[in-house]
């Protein structure tokens, strides 16, 4: 996965320094965050990315320390001091749901262009939205299939009605009569898996079936010779933090089922077109943009140069802020002119571009970071038990006991060693204010 930001940002045309200006603000305009900077109130050179479960709430709970924190950061008008992004593995609803929870949980104004969920890169994978997709996951899939640009979908639930034969293992869900297909569907191309879905079984079975069909259920099995379906995974989280005392099972831990089903029938590894969500780059680079354009829409001077990342599991949080300043410090090595050029164009702002103008600009804008490091802060109020160790002979571990992380990305003991461990977001806020010298009016 290593290559991953890369194969997407290749063949992005770069912007103009006057069009990154101009456009480094939309999504900020939608965010709720206009209004000009007084220079006489200090001007943040740095963002921050936090993620939600186990560092803000703990399932419905908030964490008293996320209150203190966001004290600190929203100022008398409402206005955040700083550039903040939220950044969750959740996939199971829309953008705009979880603005609307945080800001209720959180008593403070967030918009959807303040979230990122797992499966917002999707809306870069543009030549899958016209094809059909099945979708599986839980809450409502298809609208958010929709939403993110795909024009024909399908979910497993639909497939299974269609197909009543296919799902067999709840006894008490077969059909009493033999049936045969009630309706026939277009040929799958494609598949995506948003997050863990409510009954295993029925997505295991009906997303192997379409592997092995190659799209059509009404076929038989069939040995793969070529590659099988594009298969666009959002959600890597082993498993996550909720009211209970340990953590629960996540998606990952859905993936690893699947790969090992796959694998033990076909004899070959399960292959992934993307994995997105934390720790994939592409996630934290979608952030960065985010960060940036809120600065900008503020119009504060400083470009944004710092991230701070703040998580609670070592495995998708503190693995993926260090991947993506180890993709930071390459590129400023590799082009240090290019970097200090476009941190040039993000010290002023013009005009913003029409709503239409949007989906174009949004894929150009990320292949243009202006940030050279992103920090990890770790918090000890969710997945992280500060008790466990984590071995630092990568050789030497066990790699199914130890390393959490999805099968795709190697362990890399530097990877999970965070920058700085505190006991909650609170501190969190206060470590970085003190680190970088900022005392909000």
């Amino acid at each position: 996965m290593r290559g991953l930001l890369g194969s997407f940002c290749r063949g992005l045309p770069t912007l103009s320094s006057r069009t990154a200006r101009r456009t480094a603000g939309v999504v900020a305009t939608r965010c709720g965050l206009c209004g000009t900077q007084s220079s006489s109130k200090p001007q943040p050179n740095f963002g921050l990315l936090f993620d939600i479960d186990g560092v803000l709430v703990r399932g419905r709970m908030l964490i008293p320390a996320a209150k203190r924190a966001f004290e600190k950061l929203v100022d008398s008008q409402g206005q955040f001091v700083v550039p903040v992004v939220f950044v969750t593995n959740a996939g199971n609803c829309l953008r705009q749901t979880k603005a609307d929870q945080l800001s209720h949980i959180l008593g403070v104004p967030i918009t959807q262009d303040q979230v990122i969920m797992s499966h917002s890169p999707l809306r870069m994978f543009k030549k899958y939205h016209e094809k059909c997709v099945l979708v599986s996951g839980q809450g409502p899939v298809l609208e958010i299939a929709k939403n993110l640009g795909f024009n024909n979908v399908l979910s497993i639930d639909m497939l299974r009605e269609s197909y009543p034969l296919l799902d067999m293992v709840d006894h008490n869900r077969r059909p009493k009569l033999p049936s045969s297909a009630v309706l026939t569907h277009p040929k799958v191309e494609a598949v995506i898996l948003f997050g863990e879905p409510v009954r295993w079984e029925t997505n295991l079975q009906l997303v192997i079936d379409i592997l092995l069909t190659n799209g059509n259920l009404s076929g038989v099995h069939q040995t793969q010779n070529g590659p099988h379906l594009p298969l666009l995974t959002c959600n890597m989280d082993l498993m996550w933090m909720a009211e209970a005392n340990s953590p629960r099972f996540g998606h990952g831990t859905f993936l690893v089922c699947l790969e090992n089903i796959y694998k033990k029938i076909t004899g070959k590894e399960l292959k992934y077109e993307a994995l997105m969500g934390k720790p994939s780059e592409l996630t934290y680079h979608f952030a960065e943009y985010l960060i940036r354009s809120q600065a900008m829409e503020r119009q504060w001077k400083h470009p944004i140069t710092s991230l701070y990342a703040i998580g609670d599991n070592l495995m998708t949080d503190i693995y993926g802020a260090n991947l993506y300043n180890r993709y930071l410090e390459e590129r400023l090595r590799k082009n240090p002119k290019a970097v200090a050029k476009m941190a040039a164009a993000t010290g002023s702002t013009t005009a913003v571009p029409h709503d239409e103008d949007i989906d174009n600009l949004w894929e150009s804008e990320l292949a243009l970071p202006s940030a050279t490091s992103c920090k990890s802060v770790l918090v000890c109020t969710g997945v992280y038990n500060p008790n466990a160790e984590v071995p630092s002979d990568a050789n030497s571990c066990i790699k199914e006991t130890v390393f959490h992380g999805h099968r795709d990305f190697r362990f890399d003991p530097l990877l999970v060693e965070p920058g700085h461990i505190v006991q909650d977001v609170a501190e969190a806020v206060d470590l970085i204010f003190e680190q970088e010298k900022f005392v909000p009016k």
